[in-house]
């Protein structure tokens, strides 16, 4: 006759589902599995997937009962650092989007918007536009596969325990979204730049010819040089978009490494 403890109950329990919790705090959090558009029970399927099969590769887990104190720090901790990684991705995507706003603001599309199923959220058609190639450039080259290769290799960088988690990863977090923000500045400037210049003309032609109505002649003109501009500026931001999510990647282990507990 098969008997089981209720002390190995709570090992095997706290085998999976301290996992699940940094699993699943990354896939609600990050840009791809974690949009609104979505379902909660894919997010979750996948994440007890991925649960199942890394918990038995994993490392001694501490001799906590997960119901205790102790097991629901250890729980929060985890969701935690799952949110932490996710936060890396989602700023990158942040971004870029941002990038694409402000470009479709000096084209004059501003006041088109659409329904972006990412934040559930009426955006600017230019920032949704750039949203999906940036979402397309990371499947390319598989990226997906990148983020579950990161997340293995998260619980042995920074094990599952019951000690307290250093502060040094988070003000790393903050840095790379500082960071991140800049280079999706760099990527808009070329768009920004010709919009500038052809604003530039526009003002001068109009200060030549009075008489021109600048409403009707600027608009179409800027519109043009906007998408003219965009169109050959795209072949040149794909290896930009791809190196983005590379390093995201490698800042999500760097990010978990530095919130190693210190000592």
């Amino acid at each position: 006759m098969i008997t089981v403890t209720s002390a190995q109950l709570a090992a095997w329990l706290a085998a999976y589902a301290w996992p699940f919790a940094r699993i699943i705090a990354l896939f609600s959090t990050d840009p791809i599995v974690g949009s609104p558009s979505v379902p909660a029970r894919v997010k979750i399927g996948l994440a007890l997937l991925v649960a199942f099969v890394l918990s038995p590769t994993l490392g001694p887990f501490p001799a906590v009962d997960p119901g205790s104190a102790a097991g629901l720090l250890i729980l929060m901790q985890q969701i935690v650092i799952g949110t932490a990684m996710g936060l890396v991705l989602r700023v990158v995507l942040a971004g870029v989007e941002t990038a694409g706003q402000y470009i479709g603001l000096q084209m004059g599309l501003g006041f088109a918007t659409l329904m972006d199923p990412q934040n559930a959220a009426q955006v600017p058609v230019l920032g949704e536009f750039t949203n999906l190639f940036a979402i397309l450039v990371f499947f390319s080259f598989n990226g997906h596969l990148m983020v579950l290769s990161a997340l293995a290799e998260s619980f042995h960088v920074l094990p599952v325990s019951a000690a307290l988690l250093s502060g040094d990863g988070w003000r790393l977090l903050g840095q790379w979204g500082a960071d991140i923000f800049l280079a999706a500045a760099w990527l808009s400037l070329p768009v920004v730049a010709t919009l500038l210049i052809t604003n530039l003309a526009i003002g001068v032609m109009t200060r030549a010819a009075p008489q021109i109505n600048i409403f009707s002649v600027g608009f179409p003109i800027t519109l043009a040089a906007g998408f003219a501009i965009l169109y050959l500026t795209l072949p040149f931001a794909l290896p930009l978009l791809e190196r983005f999510w590379r390093d995201a990647v490698a800042m999500m282990l760097e990010v978990v490494q530095l919130a190693a507990p210190r000592g």
